[in-house]
């Protein structure tokens, strides 16, 4: 325990800071704005996060520290465990302060451009199919699984398969729900409490069904190439590492907060210019579109890229349990996710991961790979909860070797699902 360091703080100093922090809270003198708001989700989206992650069961299949966050920040209001003050401060800090979109303007940009250029070239030719494959039958499965259940298949498809397909919750459930929030004219915090235990049973399916693609493989060796995603050896589909020794400075960080929220004002820019002519299509999606296309075209030297890759990792290091506990707060209704889930609601989720097992693979192997293997990194890992559902799902497969192409769904993936979402939300619901 002497060793244990939470937000880079060893215990006794971490404990000074969780007790200032409580004492503050109820004798109601914690300061307001950004200042209260950021120690408040430090301190504790910290201390959920180590709770999730080090909880069986939450930890292996339901995306641990990160589902604690959300459903603990949740339950705080539920409760009504915090004064109000302190969740009108923070919920004010997290929409109308911007952190929300300073984190996914971090994220986007740094996780793209951050990708090998050759990678993501070669996964647009190649790869890119499995995922729409993965996709379109996840979406198609869930929308058919719908009706038969009685509902309105738009409504399966917007709130069960496509944030399940979405990369998780910083990089998927949240900038959706930003999406669907202005199209369908209902509250972010509304759409995020239907999207949520989609999510998170989505993960926990996806985690267990990789398990399942494993002894698949094994029963059945020519639909596997046991880690190998290519069928022909001699194919150049490889994943190169770019060498970079380059440290890191304190002069990145700032540049890389600039690239960041320049390629976040660019994308607001072009939003408002198409909205002018009638195209109504998300900041999040223009953003991608345009940091997509200037990685492949390699418009931007080493030393703008790389700042705002290093702040995409301090950002995603540091930021990320504060944001998912700021989520759980501001945007997740606890009463209304508990009404939701139903036995139906179960086979809906697990037919989404189906659809992504059988639409990857399917694609995978028309394309020259392996069945199983597509089907866990074009699949599963984009339905899991990105970063540590790859881990989990990679794992559980024991195929920890596919992880740059598990990276690839997480990040081009996902962003994927939320340009595609700004395109179906105005046909479904406008």
């Amino acid at each position: 325990m002497k060793d244990l360091k939470i937000s880079g703080l060893k215990l006794p100093f971490y404990a000074i800071a969780l007790v200032l922090s409580i004492v503050s809270i109820y004798t109601n003198t914690l300061p307001s704005g950004m200042i209260g708001a950021f120690l408040v989700l430090m301190i504790f989206g910290e201390l959920f996060n180590l709770v999730g992650n080090h909880t069986p069961i939450i930890n292996t299949f339901f995306g641990g520290g990160a589902i604690v966050c959300i459903f603990g920040g949740a339950a705080i209001v539920y409760f009504k465990v915090a004064p109000e003050s302190v969740i009108k401060n923070t919920s004010t800090f997290m929409k109308s302060g911007g952190f929300l979109d300073f984190y996914i303007a971090a994220l986007i940009t740094g996780s793209i451009l951050g990708m090998n250029r050759k990678l993501l070239i070669k996964a647009c030719l190649r790869y890119l199919p499995c995922i729409l494959g993965a996709v379109f039958l996840s979406l198609l499965f869930v929308a058919i699984g719908g009706m038969l259940f009685g509902m309105n298949f738009k409504e399966t498809t917007a709130y069960i398969g496509i944030p399940i397909m979405g990369g998780g919750m910083g990089a998927g459930a949240v900038p959706i729900s930003k999406v669907f929030a202005p199209t369908l004219g209902v509250k972010t915090e509304v759409i995020l409490a239907k999207l949520v235990p989609a999510v998170a049973l989505g993960n926990a399916l996806a985690i267990v069904s990789g398990g399942l693609l494993n002894r698949l493989g094994k029963s059945f060796p020519k639909l596997t190439g046991n880690g190998m995603l290519v069928r022909n050896t001699g194919d150049d589909f490889k994943v190169e590492k770019e060498e970079d020794n380059s440290q890191a400075t304190v002069i990145d960080y700032g540049a890389g907060i600039i690239v960041a929220t320049s390629f976040y004002t660019l994308g607001s820019l072009i939003a408002l210019g198409m909205k002018m002519l009638g195209v109504n299509i998300h900041t999040y999606a223009w953003m991608i579109i345009s940091v997509a296309i200037v990685k492949m075209l390699n418009l931007l030297p080493k030393e703008v890229v790389k700042p705002a890759e290093i702040w995409y990792s301090f950002v995603a290091k540091n930021f990320t349990s504060a944001l998912m506990l700021g989520i759980g707060i501001a945007y997740t209704d606890l009463g209304q996710i508990i009404s939701s889930f139903s036995f139906q609601y179960l086979i809906l989720c697990a037919l989404v991961v189906l659809g992504a097992i059988i639409g990857a693979g399917v694609v995978g192997h028309l394309v020259g790979f392996y069945f199983v293997e597509s089907a866990i990194t074009a699949g599963l890992c984009m339905a899991n909860m990105g970063g540590t559902g790859d881990v989990a799902v990679l794992t559980a497969s024991d195929r920890m070797e596919l992880m740059p192409f598990a990276q690839i769904s997480s990040r081009l993936g996902g962003a994927f699902i939320i340009l595609l979402a700004s395109f179906l939300v105005p046909i479904f619901f406008g």
